[in-house]
């Protein structure tokens, strides 16, 4: 479970899926919702190729999980909530993709349990779009998504999928989020809790876990704690 510090959100995707736009759009939205202390962590993989013109070498992954895992803690020590893009289990998935390796997986499942509070893992929803050196391609991301799947069920890690177009990724994202901020002491501010009490007023009683990747039918957040891990995550 993850300690006292400030509340980590993963997020975690195949490539092109939104990660750093949504990120960046939560921590600022977050802030001014509930005057907490919000901020996101930026992906350690894109800084360390754009610093050395390539993709790292196998050898070199336990550096980046490194750079990304302390980028994170740091960003603990001074807010509320960290927005995380991407974390060591990312990194894991990669090794797994490209170096056909799972070395590094038991590690980041134990970080990324240890660590963070809600993970939010993003849809293939959006169209493929180059970026530099990272992308491989539009065919990697459905193993990849795969991959992550299976680790995070591998490892007991409850997870909401998010999808949508624009700001109805970022509003799926919010609501994905609120439970977990609505008992935080710290500035709270009415705006984001008093969408989250009508959204769950307006909200059937589901008496299952959907199979979907609807996040409008990712209610594992919102079950009783016995339910949680009941079916697929």
């Amino acid at each position: 479970m993850p300690d006292a510090l400030g509340q980590v959100i993963a997020l975690v995707g195949a490539e092109s899926t939104g990660k750093s736009t949504l990120a960046a759009a939560l921590a600022d939205q977050l802030a001014e919702a509930t005057g907490l202390r919000c901020t996101w962590v930026p992906e350690a993989l894109r800084s360390w190729c754009d610093e050395h013109q390539r993709t790292p070498l196998q050898h070199e992954q336990a550096q980046i999980v490194r750079l990304q895992s302390t980028a994170i803690e740091a960003a603990r020590e001074t807010h509320d909530v960290v927005l995380a893009d991407t974390t060591p289990l990312m990194t894991a998935v990669y090794h797994w993709q490209v170096f056909a390796s799972n070395e590094l997986d038991a590690a980041a499942l134990q970080w990324h349990g240890q660590h963070c509070s809600l993970t939010l893992l993003t849809g293939l929803d959006l169209p493929w779009v180059a970026d530099g050196l990272q992308r491989e391609g539009p065919h990697v991301r459905e193993p990849v998504d795969a991959r992550l799947r299976h680790l995070l069920l591998q490892g007991g890690l409850d997870f909401v999928v998010i999808r949508g177009q624009g700001t109805a990724r970022v509003d799926a994202a919010l609501d994905a989020i609120s439970p977990l901020l609505r008992d935080h002491k710290a500035g709270r501010k009415p705006g984001l809790f008093t969408r989250l009490t009508l959204r769950d007023a307006e909200a059937p009683a589901w008496p299952w876990l959907c199979d979907c990747d609807s996040p409008e039918c990712e209610h594992a957040l919102r079950q009783p704690a016995s339910m949680q891990g009941a079916g697929r995550r």
